[in-house]
């Protein structure tokens, strides 16, 4: 079996470094061909996940048709902003029983839409064979070989079990979900709330303020996913609470890390230039905001951090303003589609 990642950040080289423990065959493609030409030579990724070995039988490439090429298996690992070329780029290449999965966690700005969406739409023959893998998976920690669960969403089954079985590892664990729509949705839309807790925590606020918003965010996240048509429960799962968990939270989240930043009173601009990373949050919370327009969904955290990011509000005024919103109840009984949605 070959099996390709296409993008050579941190979390594609992760997912290709332990890829290479299993399988014979395993690409590795970096835009730059410096980086491939390093990589293939040190059997690291220094620019992006210093510290990690690669396995001797991962080839690294910057050639995309010699990566892609009679591959049955291709991961997109690039941003999600790029996740719209890459797939363009690999079209001619593949081949009819090739499976995509998106690696990226973000949402299209301008069509709002996700990755998987997305990836059909530029490789309309294999809609039927498009994935999305998400969870708490920091590739600092997958890297090195430590204990982590994934999920891996496809609308079919055969499809979400052949993923399953090639990434299984007795140091990653994969599940399986039919909720393509809420894996992606929890996948995006936590970075929004981890820009916010780390802004929280750049702020000086503790451990009750952090809980809050975390929790609170969930349950806007959960709004929006059901009122797109998600299944509730997948937001109490891995790529749910589990997911925010680890990215409000950790030391290698860049997204909290960027919310420090903001609470510096740094911009948008500036943080994204101080890193060699894209911080998928700050876009995220671009197209999340119009989308929850759009839908009128009530999102007031990603409100709040939108007003941050876009319109030069203060971290601490967004506080003041969330915490003397008008009250509520925590759960209403509101019908949505027979579900019991959050307010």
């Amino acid at each position: 079996m070959k099996i390709s990642v296409i993008g050579a950040g941190s979390w594609g080289t992760a997912l290709a470094s332990q890829l290479g423990l299993k399988h014979e065959q395993v690409f590795l493609w970096a835009r730059s061909s410096e980086l491939a030409k390093s990589m293939q030579q040190t059997r690291q990724n220094s620019a992006y996940l210093p510290g990690v070995s690669l396995p001797e039988r991962l080839i690294c490439t910057s050639d995309l048709e010699q990566a892609v090429s009679g591959a049955e298996l291709i991961l997109l690992a690039t941003p999600s902003h790029a996740i719209r070329e890459t797939a363009r780029g690999i079209c001619p290449h593949l081949q009819n029983e090739v499976i995509i999965v998106s690696a990226a966690k973000g949402l299209e700005s301008g069509t709002y839409k996700r990755m998987t969406q997305v990836i059909a739409e530029e490789i309309p023959q294999l809609a039927d064979r498009v994935a999305a893998l998400s969870g708490p998976n920091h590739a600092e920690e997958v890297g090195r070989q430590q204990p982590t669960a994934s999920v891996v969403a496809a609308a079919s089954l055969a499809v979400a079990e052949a993923v399953q079985d090639a990434f299984m590892l007795p140091f990653f664990r994969v599940y399986t979900n039919p909720d393509v729509v809420g894996v992606e949705l929890g996948g995006a839309l936590k970075n929004i709330i981890a820009l916010g807790a780390g802004a929280a925590e750049g702020l000086g606020f503790g451990d009750n303020t952090k809980a809050a918003l975390m929790t609170r965010g969930l349950a806007e996240i959960a709004r929006l996913g059901l009122a797109l048509g998600a299944n509730p429960l997948t937001f109490a799962g891995l790529a749910g609470v589990g997911d925010l968990m680890v990215t409000c939270t950790s030391r290698h989240s860049r997204n909290r890390r960027a919310g420090m930043l903001l609470a510096e009173g740094k911009t948008a601009e500036q943080i994204q230039l101080q890193t060699n990373m894209v911080v998928e949050g700050i876009r995220a919370t671009g197209a999340a905001y119009e989308l929850s327009r759009t839908s009128q969904i009530e999102m007031p955290i990603t409100e709040q951090i939108y007003q941050v990011l876009y319109e030069g509000k203060s971290p601490k005024t967004a506080v003041l303003e969330l915490m003397t919103r008008g009250k509520t109840h925590e759960v209403e009984e509101v019908a949505l589609n027979g579900v019991i949605a959050f307010r």
